[in-house]
């Protein structure tokens, strides 16, 4: 009977590993494993076939050259299994390898130790590559909790950032204080964390560009991140492939013209933190290998438990990647190329007792070692086979730490933790003249400056993130001069291989083009009420962004504007569902000096605004912009200063009473037609354009009170002598109002108007009535808050209207005048 192929595979396998320590008694020592590590026959084949291709490439010296890192590696992935082992578990570190006792372990043990222990031997594999060819690459890591294996390996290779290096070291002091630090939960008196030591990647973590505490984020990233001739290694998990979906379509958007080289590698530890993913649950690598290769990749499996399969994957990935960007520019290929890809399986929590098993996300060994003596002996058992001697430990240090040696940068400073992008050349913008009473749609000013602002700026690699209708938001110019990134071109139609707008249904996955292109420049725009869906990746990119600032690093990538369009005000054609302001509202909430939302209300308004984003480094810059036809109303020297300090008269009376401030272009257009009342009526008023109420808000740190609104400004615009305030805004009034505390001079004389969660199939009249934020309900506030009531100042049929007992449309009639 014959044997299967894949019997008679193994043992080809098999025979050709054995011939190959048959051949060279170093390779046969390294084949023998170390501690916990064991490097399977098919490891052993591909390891000695990479060695000999970098010779040939010139990389190497020769085969024992390769093999002495590879040595190195094995003990210093064995120190980062036994450190992050003690970070959980010890309060206490010895370098002798002693056993602990109970006094030497920590009361309230935490860390997600499972994923960390298996991350440890796919970081060590990253520099193991790195140290072999000489070339320090980019890292990515999507599963943020697992940071204790970067922290711990970090430490021991030397490769740390100030925060760490001036904290810790390699001695028992230094060990001990760090596993101390780590999960302590210890606040300082400035409300900061008294430890650098995370329980996710943070600003401390040698090297790190996101957070991770948002699964699935890195897989939608990875693909967009390197510029050609960078070099990108993603890793990535099994848990994270059901979190957010938009991964799959890496092979679509992969160039070899205008990316670099991507090496994607998922963790398959087949474990969520109470039960099995879903890839395990569908049948495990055998079924994702098959998903993948339908979806474009090019997966093959290696030995998660081993860091050299993990140096040879990145490698071999690179390999295939460059041949396959070579064949279509030889025109032996074409796009979409297969994405190589690689899995590696992996029990959760390799190294420790209890692996594989749903204990092993936090807590392998339990939560009481002080008490349980069985634990404590587990424990023992598992750092004595993980244990390496310090002398030992030291040589396998110097060697990976080949920096100098090989004129390399080290791995804290890879190039994407580095980036840093210059200002680009503003063009002369297309500034309009308002006294010529035109009626523009803000979008388009958008749309002329922007493809003004590409075309001088040739050198920076643009994207556009578009969840669809980019037409309908009037990027038309954009569109047109960029196109659609597809594979296959449809005539007639703005779609283009080497297109620059990444269009998908799929907010989180467009957002995640733009946020990950950090070496070029930037737009997204969506429907207002989609971009709620972009929340988590926004505020992750905000926050990170403004933990690296606090630590003296400032992110150096161009800042990213997310225009929300179509929006609340404007999007009557459609049901409540897409009148929506929480995008906005929400970031309002976050910190203004890294989170600006503002409202352009015309052409200039809107233009000013993108070109002041562009001359920023790493914020986030929300944009709420009507698309539909808006009066012109700001020169460009006054749209400029809008901008700069946040807020601007657009009328100012002498000795006014009242203060309109209105945040949004309709509100802005019904408080002109209120105050024209007003005014007929004898109150003297002012109308505030407001554009970034953040700038106005009582500032929570320096930080933040750093970027606010100078103080004359302020007193300018909202002197002490008028009480009598009306806010208008774009979005609801108790999330304005808390925003804007610190102008709100009480609860009589201080009244606010917007979304009160009222629309459906209205137009922009409608929406406005609805919600009673028209001009006849801004005059009756306003009268109110000056103690005279609203007759005084609106028509009976006026008045019977705005309390819901007349004909709305008197409103559209009757706006202006005496009434």
């Amino acid at each position: 009977m014959t044997r299967p192929k894949k019997v008679d595979k193994l043992q080809r396998i098999k025979q050709r590993a054995a011939l190959y320590r048959q051949q060279n008694p170093n390779f046969a020592k390294w084949a023998a494993g170390y501690g916990v590590i064991r490097h399977s026959d098919l490891t052993q084949c591909r390891m000695y076939k990479m060695a000999d291709h970098l010779f040939l490439q010139g990389l190497a010296k020769d085969q024992d050259d390769v093999l002495n890192y590879l040595h190195a590696a094995d003990r210093m992935a064995s120190a980062g299994l036994w450190l992050v082992t003690h970070m959980t578990y010890a309060k206490n570190v010895y370098l002798d390898g002693r056993d602990l006792d109970m006094t030497d372990f920590k009361t309230d043990p935490e860390g997600h130790t499972g994923g960390a222990l298996n991350m440890v031997l796919a970081y060590v594999g990253y520099l193991t590559i790195n140290a072999i060819t000489g070339d320090t690459r980019s890292w990515l890591m999507g599963q943020g909790h697992c940071v204790a294996a970067i922290d711990a390996t970090n430490l021991l290779m030397g490769n740390m950032t100030k925060a760490h290096a001036d904290r810790y070291n390699f001695s028992e002091v230094g060990l001990t204080r760090f596993v101390r630090d780590f999960y302590s939960q210890k606040v300082r008196p400035d409300g900061y964390p008294e430890s650098p030591v995370g329980s996710h990647v943070n600003a401390h973590t040698a090297g790190g560009l996101i957070e991770g505490g948002y699964l699935g984020f890195a897989e939608l990233y990875y693909v967009h991140m390197p510029l050609p001739g960078e070099r990108l290694v993603a890793f990535l998990s099994d848990g994270a492939f059901e979190e957010q979906k938009g991964g799959d379509w890496a092979p679509r958007w992969w160039r070899a013209e205008d990316c670099g080289l991507v090496a994607p590698i998922m963790i398959a530890n087949g474990r969520r933190i109470d039960q099995r993913t879903t890839v395990s649950m569908q049948g495990g690598v055998d079924w994702f290998r098959d998903h993948l290769e339908l979806n474009g990749f090019e997966p093959f499996d290696i030995d998660g438990k081993d860091p050299a399969a993990y140096a040879w994957a990145i490698w071999e990935m690179e390999e295939r990647l460059s041949a396959h960007g070579e064949a279509v520019k030889s025109r032996q290929g074409q796009y979409p190329v297969p994405l190589p890809y690689a899995i590696a399986e992996v029990p959760k929590g390799f190294g420790l007792p209890n692996a594989g098993t749903n204990a092993a996300h936090n807590l392998p060994l339990g939560g009481d070692l002080i008490h349980d003596a069985s634990a404590r002996q587990a424990f023992n058992s598992g750092v004595r086979q993980t244990w390496v001697p310090p002398e030992e430990l030291g040589i396998a240090v110097q060697t990976l730490a080949n920096h100098n040696r090989k004129h390399r940068v080290l791995e804290r400073d890879h190039t994407l933790a580095a980036r840093r992008v210059s200002f680009p050349k503003i063009p002369k913008l297309d500034w309009h003249d308002p006294n010529e009473k035109k009626l523009t749609s803000p979008m388009r000013a958008v749309d002329n400056a922007f493809c003004q602002i590409i075309k001088e700026n040739p050198g920076l690699r643009p994207r556009v993130g578009n969840p669809d209708e980019i037409r309908s938001n009037r990027l038309d110019k954009t569109l047109d001069l960029l196109k659609h990134r597809v594979t296959d071109p449809e005539d007639h139609i703005a779609e283009a291989i080497d297109g620059k707008v990444v269009t998908a249904l799929n907010e989180e996955a467009i957002i995640s083009a733009a946020l990950a292109n950090k070496g070029g420049i930037n737009l997204v725009a969506t429907y207002e009420a989609f971009a709620v869906k972009m929340l988590g990746a926004v505020r992750q990119e905000a926050i990170f962004a403004r933990h690296l600032a606090e630590t003296d690093h400032p992110s150096g990538w161009l800042s990213i504007p997310i225009i929300a369009t179509s929006h609340t005000w404007e999007n009557g054609k459609n049901e409540i569902s897409h009148q929506d302001p929480t995008f906005c509202e929400a970031l309002m909430s976050e910190m203004s000096d890294v989170s600006r939302v503002l409202f352009p209300v015309d052409w200039n308004t809107a233009m000013a605004a993108l070109e002041a984003v562009y001359q920023s480094h790493g914020q986030i810059w929300a944009m709420v912009i009507a698309k539909r036809l808006i009066p012109e109303m700001f020169t460009a020297e006054q749209a400029k200063r809008l901008i700069e300090d946040g807020a601007v008269h657009l009328h100012k009376q002498n000795k006014a009473e009242l203060l309109i401030v209105t945040v949004g272009s309709y509100q802005l257009l019904e408080a002109k037609k209120a105050a024209e009342r007003l005014t007929a009526k004898g109150l003297a008023n002012s109308v505030i354009c407001m554009v970034e109420p953040g700038r106005f808000r009582q500032p929570r740190d320096s930080r933040e009170n750093a970027c606010l609104a100078p103080e004359y400004v302020k007193h300018e615009l909202f002197p002490t002598s008028i009480q009598a305030r009306v806010v208008v805004s774009h979005t609801r009034p108790e999330s304005i109002t808390g925003v804007l505390r610190s102008l709100d001079t009480g609860p009589t004389s201080t009244r606010t108007l917007g979304y009160l969660n009222r629309g459906g199939t209205l137009d922009v009249f409608g929406m406005l009535f609805s919600n009673k934020c028209t001009w006849a309900h801004i005059v009756a506030e306003a009268a109110l808050s000056v103690e005279r009531k609203p007759d005084d100042f609106l028509s009976r049929d006026e008045i019977q209207a705005i309390n819901g007992q007349g004909k709305p449309d008197v409103l559209q009639s009757s706006f202006a005048g005496s009434g």
